[in-house]
């Protein structure tokens, strides 16, 4: 294959991935990724009221898992926060005749560096609960993650 073919290629499955994670993140409804904060606080009591049910866990420890939930949703909001409307920052990039390259480079720059200053905290909140877990308790958590998570078990 010629150099020049590959390179497009290349730089077409590029803005592939990039277009289509933008869009992902675009996507605004009621849950973990959208709707008001409200809303976004009670789905996350709810996630942390059903693992709790699923793994049995005491006072202590679904404090801890609220603790986790938090974090995830600051560091959610903290990537958010780097930019403005998904959609918007693509059509940006996409506005003139060529690809803006250097637009897209700072977009990807911001959410890495969101993602970067929030994990510390995500990371501690993770290590607390999952440490406070009984043996057969961190057993499921695997089995979970093993079986694909939310496809197998972790449903009603």
């Amino acid at each position: 294959m010629r150099p020049w073919i590959k390179r497009t290629l290349i730089g077409v499955f590029g803005a592939t991935v990039l277009f289509g994670g933008l869009a992902a993140c675009s996507h605004r409804h009621a849950g973990p990724m959208g709707g008001t904060e409200a809303e976004q606080a009670e789905w996350r009591g709810k996630m942390v009221d059903k693992a709790s049910r699923k793994l049995d866990l005491d006072a202590t420890q679904k404090a801890k898992l609220a603790v986790l939930a938090e974090a995830l949703s600051t560091q959610r909001k903290a990537m958010l926060a780097q930019g403005g409307e998904p959609r918007a920052e693509l059509k940006a990039v996409l506005a003139g005749a060529q690809f803006d390259r250097s637009r897209a480079q700072a977009l990807v720059d911001a959410k890495t560096t969101a993602v970067r200053e929030a994990s510390p905290a995500v990371i501690a909140a993770a290590a607390d609960f999952y440490d406070s877990l009984k043996p057969e308790q961190q057993q499921k958590v695997r089995e979970v993650l093993d079986r694909g998570g939310h496809r197998h078990g972790w449903r009603g």
